[in-house]
């Protein structure tokens, strides 16, 4: 499992590099939903599939719904995905 922090160093490391402010934004919802690194990377990683940008009052509601569902694992966030159309 990777942390938030090495996640986003992945990201930049294929092409995609956030704002600070972007940056800033996730560890404030991380912060207020009290989420795990996991969580969170996973809603970063739905953000930016759906989206195809980071979009930081939809990470915001994936987020919250994540942690709400106690969505964790890998298979119930594609299953979250499916459910919802974001795949």
């Amino acid at each position: 499992m990777k942390t938030t922090e090495e996640f986003l160093i992945h990201l930049e490391n294929k092409g995609f590099k956030l704002q600070e402010d972007a940056i800033g934004f996730i560890y404030f919802g991380k912060n207020y939903t009290n989420a795990s690194d996991q969580l969170v990377n996973n809603a970063i990683e739905i953000t930016l599939k759906a989206q195809k940008y980071f979009d930081s009052s939809f990470y915001m509601s994936i987020l919250e719904t994540l942690h709400s569902k106690n969505i964790r694992t890998k298979l119930e966030v594609a299953n979250f995905m499916k459910e919802y159309g974001l795949s």
